[in-house]
Parts: C-alpha cells; structure tokens; sequence
C-alpha cells in the first residue's frame, strides 16, 4: 500500500499577545513531525510556553530556497510539516514564498491555519477605509528609493498599507509628506496586541509631533497606513495642466500622459490620472 502523502501546514502565530493564538494552530504544531521556523530560538520560546515539543528546523530568507527540496522530500515521504513566521502569518513580508510555491509544483498540499496578521489586525481598527486596499510590504530603506515607491502607487488603490521600522518611521514620514502631500491622512499603529498598542491619526507632521512627545512611542514595531487622495475635481486642476493632458493623450498611453503633465506643471499626478481615464473612458 502506497504511503500517503503528508502536507505542508501554513501557521499563523500570534503577532504579539500569545493569547491569540488558535486552537487548531496549537493542535497543528503538537501534531506535526517539524516545524520550519524562520528563528528557531524565538519560535521555541513560544513552544514552550504552549507546551509543544516538536523539534524544530530554520527555514529563513538566506536558506529557504535551499532546504525546500528537503522539505518536500520528507512530505512526499508522508511526514506533515509546519511552517511558522517570527510573528503573525508566513509569507506576508516574512519568509515562505519559495518553500510553498516549490510545494505547490511538487504535488504536496499546502493548508492555511489562519490566525494574526498586523496588516488586518492594523486596518480593522484604524478607522480607514477597508473595502480596497493595497499592502506595499516594507519601504525601501534609503529616502531616494523610498519617495520612488511612494511617487509610484498607482491611483485608486485604496487605503494604502505598509510595515516600517521604528528607526525609520520619521524619515518615512517625511517622505510621504513630500511625495504624498503634507495634508494626506495618514494612521501609524504600533506595538499591535502588547501593552504598548497605540494608534495615531493624523497628517505626517502631526504623527511626528506624537512621536516626539514620548520617546517610547518611537519603538517597537509599525504599521503605516495612507488614506487615499481625496478626488480632485478637473475645475481644481489649472487649464495649463489639463490643455497639456489633452495634448498627450493623443499619443500617449493615460499614465505616462498624466505623469509627464504633472511632471511639467507641477501638480499632482493621481487627480491627473484619474482625469485621464476620464478623458479616455477607461475610469
């Protein structure tokens, strides 16, 4: 009789209250032969304090590609294998990608056990807008790079939503308000489900007084979320602009034409993009 072929188990764990943890995640991680964790010391620390024994594995940026194929070797052979993150749910800005998309095309079985995610934990609560929205990950670390990224989303996107480190928050602050405008609304939520859960609504300069005000604000972990541009009318855009828009649509395709008017007339671009699909009937 053929053995059967074991599967690869995606676990939420909590992202900071260790309370939050489920039930069929604990069953999930009692019952598995191993557990790939992206740091062993940290992930047993949260085993021992649910009583789990099972022997665990890294499994991290720098070797995931490497030790998948072992990974699913050892389902193939019938053993079942979680794969846990530092915190909250694997492959949303943590390692996993590779080892589950190698599972995927091996023929293994890939089951989600959901649980916390700091992106819907932070959204939930931030009283933004919640029926579209984009998660963009971490910013680039550099300024440059980073205000490339922010000159880059696209218009309609909804709430945007990203991670940022506690070093980095002010000078990422100062990016959005440049890129972005210093007006834009914006909610920083930090130290989500721990004892120092905060959020703060407000423009960037008005977070970054709230920062400042106490330097424990400044630590621990954050999530960043920008309101979308509130819509523009055209009568708000300069005739200039939009004679220019004109012009460049009849060459162009709609968002290059709205980013080189910007470009020219030094307005905005998603009010001009927005325009545009207008003009084109593509909105």
């Amino acid at each position: 009789m053929t053995k059967q072929t074991g599967s690869l188990y995606v676990v939420a764990t909590p992202i900071g209250n260790l309370a939050d943890i489920s039930e069929r995640a604990v069953a999930t991680l009692k019952q598995v032969s191993c557990i790939a964790a992206e740091d062993t010391r940290h992930t047993g620390k949260l085993l021992a304090h649910l009583g789990v024994q099972t022997r665990t594995l890294a499994l991290h940026d720098h070797n995931e590609k490497q030790r998948a194929a072992s990974i699913i070797a050892r389902c193939q052979a019938g053993e079942d294998i979680a794969l846990v993150s530092d915190a909250g749910t694997p492959l949303i800005s943590d390692p996993g990608y590779s080892l589950v998309r190698q599972c995927r095309a091996a023929g293994v079985r890939v089951v989600p056990i959901p649980g916390p995610s700091a992106v819907i934990t932070a959204l939930c609560a931030a009283g933004l807008p919640t029926d579209k929205f984009l998660f963009i990950g971490f910013l680039a670390a550099k300024s440059s790079q980073r205000q490339a990224q922010l000159a880059a989303l696209p218009a309609d996107v909804g709430t945007i939503v990203c991670y940022e480190t506690a070093r980095r928050i002010q000078a990422c602050l100062d990016d959005v308000a440049l890129v972005l405008g210093a007006d834009r609304e914006l909610v920083l939520a930090k130290e989500l489900t721990k004892t120092f859960e905060a959020f703060c609504h407000g423009t960037a300069a008005e977070i970054q007084a709230w920062l400042n005000d106490d330097p424990q604000r400044c630590q621990g972990e954050m999530v960043l979320m920008i309101a979308s541009e509130p819509a523009k009318a055209a009568g708000d855009i300069s005739e200039q602009a939009q004679q220019t828009l004109k012009i460049l649509l009849a060459e162009l395709p709609v968002k290059q034409a709205a980013a080189l008017t910007a470009q020219i007339h030094n307005e905005k671009k998603n009010p001009l993009y927005k325009l545009a699909l207008e003009w084109s009937g593509e909105s």
